[in-house]
């Protein structure tokens, strides 16, 4: 399974009257034939999550009151959460290999 995500930096630039920001988008590149194959699949749910959440991440860096993506981020992470508490408990080698790809912590588990 080769996931690869390229994250682009967040330049914030001053200007006279305000503030803009500058962002490269996030990249996400997953082979054709697994993307159609395997979109179902919990590591491409869980893939797509994260770049959701980092994507979410770095609007609230500049948007701290948004306070309806505050609560959009925290539902994906619970989203996120739950599917790689079953992941872990299906199968905790490709657990593993997935949290280090994505480099994510590990979940907690009872």
């Amino acid at each position: 399974m080769a996931l690869l995500l390229l994250i682009g930096k967040i330049h914030i630039c001053k200007k006279q009257r305000g503030f803009f920001m500058v962002k490269n988008s996030f990249i996400s590149v997953i082979s054709q034939k697994q993307n159609e194959e395997k979109r179902g699949s919990v590591e491409f749910q869980v893939f797509s999550f994260t770049t959701k959440i980092r994507r979410l991440t770095s609007h609230l860096e500049l948007h701290k009151k948004d306070f309806s993506s505050q609560r959009g981020l925290r539902k994906i992470l619970g989203k996120r959460q739950r599917l790689l508490a079953y992941l872990s408990k299906i199968n905790r080698g490709r657990y593993k290999e997935l949290i280090s790809e994505l480099d994510i912590r590990e979940i907690k588990t009872r």
